[in-house]
């Protein structure tokens, strides 16, 4: 696993535009405020950029697919969703385009919720939320393992783009090396292209 996604807190920050079709971020570590990931969509297909940016409601249920990368360019991990009507499916694969896991979003209990399953399909975590909400967070037998919340950059930035800033917070419970770790990483796009648009 790439010594960057070791780290346990990352600032999310997805670039502005007021008519765009593709996501892409810059992971930032806060501590030094320094760029230590990008995060950029790859291929998507033209009829849904039309999609994305005419018919804005059912953004959320086009496919993606984002890359991560570091500032070397090489791939770290790649997040990838196909269409959805009602609810969605994600897989995340590492540099070498293996399989690491797989979300499954839930429909009930009502809320921004993801069931969260390894490479083999057994269940490893649960990200829930709060219909209105912006905070989330990753349960593991019960226990918090990871927060996602919101930053607010500034108002007048947040209501005339629809640009969002992510703080993901991992404990320290969570190994290392874990594949856990990107699995969690991953799920922050989620949450912003599946749950927030």
């Amino acid at each position: 696993m790439k010594k960057i996604l070791q780290k346990n807190t990352f600032l999310f920050k997805e670039h502005v535009g007021l008519l765009k079709a593709s996501n892409n971020y810059d992971v930032y570590d806060p501590q030094t405020n320094e760029v230590i990931l990008y995060c950029r969509e790859k291929n998507l297909n033209p009829f849904y950029k039309i999609v994305r940016l005419f018919l804005t409601d059912f953004k959320s249920m086009t496919p993606f697919e984002i890359e991560v990368s570091g500032l070397d360019g090489k791939k770290v991990i790649k997040v990838k969703k196909g269409l959805s009507l009602v609810l969605s499916k994600i897989e995340v694969f590492d540099e070498n385009d293996k399989l690491i896991g797989i979300f499954k979003q839930k429909l009930f209990p009502l809320g921004n919720n993801f069931e969260m399953f390894d490479d083999k399909g057994n269940f490893v975590s649960k990200l829930d939320g709060s219909l209105i909400a912006w905070n989330f967070k990753f349960l593991k037998d019960k226990n918090t393992i990871a927060t996602v919340t919101k930053k607010w950059s500034g108002i007048g930035k947040e209501l005339f783009t629809s640009a969002d800033n992510y703080v993901l917070d991992i404990n320290d419970s969570v190994e290392r090396t874990s594949p856990l770790r990107r699995l969690i990483f991953g799920a922050v796009i989620c949450i912003d292209m599946v749950l927030k648009e």
